[in-house]
């Protein structure tokens, strides 16, 4: 990794602040704990999911922050504004590089909502750098590079908290917790509906716009011309920072799966199935695919695109030999009995959107707790979405050790759990 003096970061932060900003009337925060019991916080990566979860965390009384990172001058300057705006001051930081916000020891935790080809390298150096983590889904670009980070966060004792925020959802965690119940007799099958893979006509290359630094953004990925089409939120239907539907939806929907099947550390063992990639265009992932994994027990994990004649919004559907339970984006819970709904209370409806995994976070950098959704399961349930992904690239059925996590007799599968990076950036 490239290296660069504080000095340098800190005097790089001051140009990166030189601009004007609109500041608004003074709001200051009321019941605000004191400066002393604050956790504090730099926020790396601010499109739109960053924005989402930077909102969410400025409602905390206990939390602060004081810096904000993008590589997009546009996204940096919202990002500041915001924060500003919050606190009704003007001392928030903006730096376009992550290692300015990773040299400052007056902050105790990081926000990464970066392009997923990011995610671990950040990761990596802010646990060296001493910080704790809240770190978008999902863990890794690939395999490999999710056993980094989840032995990383136990060498150093991170806190880290995968943005699977879906786990925090009391109508999610309700249709788990019917599942690990034994209402529903013994599982079956464990059901991830997602929305279908989205396709581009091919894009000509065009001047990187003032204020991106695009080289940056690419980072460890391969070099390629720029165009609009390939950056902040489409990146994710390109393989060279993301994994499609498979890896973005799947971080969520496998995720909840694997933790109703009870054993959140492993993952199924066999897996084969079918999908459709763009022909031609920018974007590769899948667009169409079915997909079934099949756990040690017999249980089966299905990944469903949207064309499943009758079902709705996206969600999960736990099906066992006594019942089924579904659940959905929309907060919808349906099941096989009146008995399994009677088991829903008031605080159980509802879209909790990511309030409480924020605080559960922030709760867990106090005490020093497991968060809910921690490295070691983030990295076994990605782990299941990367195979999903090299399954369908090679077309083939594929088995899986889950123990040694390698692929059984598939060296050319083995060799997909890993990819080059561009220099300098490494693990």
């Amino acid at each position: 990794m490239r290296e660069i003096s504080r000095r340098q970061l800190l005097g790089q932060a001051a140009g990166a602040v030189a601009m004007p900003y609109l500041v608004t009337p003074l709001r200051r925060a009321r019941g605000a704990a004191p400066a002393s019991e604050r956790i504090t916080m730099g926020a790396i990566g601010l499109g739109g999911q960053g924005m989402h979860n930077l909102k969410n965390f400025l409602t905390f009384t206990d939390l602060r922050v004081v810096a904000v990172c993008d590589v997009d001058a546009n996204h940096l300057k919202r990002a500041k504004d915001t924060v500003d705006t919050a606190y009704g001051n003007t001392d928030c930081a903006a730096y376009n590089d992550f290692r300015a916000i990773l040299a400052r020891d007056d902050i105790d935790t990081v926000l990464i909502a970066t392009p997923d080809h990011w995610h671990a390298i950040l990761a990596i150096e802010a646990a060296k750098a001493g910080k704790d983590i809240y770190c978008e889904k999902p863990i890794s670009l690939t395999i490999a590079e999710g056993r980094a980070v989840a032995d990383t966060m136990k060498r150093y004792g991170t806190v880290y908290q995968s943005g699977t925020q879906r786990r925090s959802n009391a109508c999610f965690r309700f249709g788990v917790d019917i599942a690990r119940s034994g209402m529903l007799g013994q599982l079956q099958t464990l059901h991830c509906y997602y929305h279908n893979g989205p396709t581009c006509p091919p894009q000509p290359p065009q001047p990187v716009p003032a204020g991106f630094d695009y080289d940056m953004w690419l980072g460890p990925a391969p070099y390629e011309p720029y165009t609009p089409r390939r950056c902040h939120g489409s990146f994710r239907w390109l393989y060279d920072y993301s994994g499609g539907q498979l890896t973005d939806l799947g971080a969520h929907f496998i995720d909840l799966a694997q933790w109703a099947h009870g054993d959140e550390e492993l993952a199924p063992i066999e897996y084969e199935g079918w999908g459709t990639f763009p022909q031609d265009g920018l974007f590769n992932t899948p667009v169409r695919f079915e997909i079934t994994a099949t756990y040690a027990d017999g249980v089966k994990l299905i990944c469903h695109d949207e064309t499943e004649p009758g079902r709705g919004p996206r969600g999960n559907k736990f099906v066992g030999s006594e019942g089924w339970v579904s659940v959905d984006d929309t907060g919808k819970i349906t099941a096989s009995s009146k008995a399994i709904l009677q088991k829903i209370n008031t605080t159980q409806r509802g879209y909790e959107y990511m309030q409480g995994h924020h605080r559960d976070f922030l709760n867990c950098v106090k005490t020093r707790a497991r968060t809910i959704a921690p490295p070691e399961v983030a990295h076994r349930s990605t782990t299941v979405c990367h195979i999903t992904n090299i399954c369908l690239r090679l077309g083939c059925k594929l088995t899986w050790n889950p123990q040694i996590e390698r692929f059984v007799n598939n060296p050319q599968a083995d060799r997909m759990m890993a990819r080059t990076r561009r220099s300098p950036w490494t693990l």
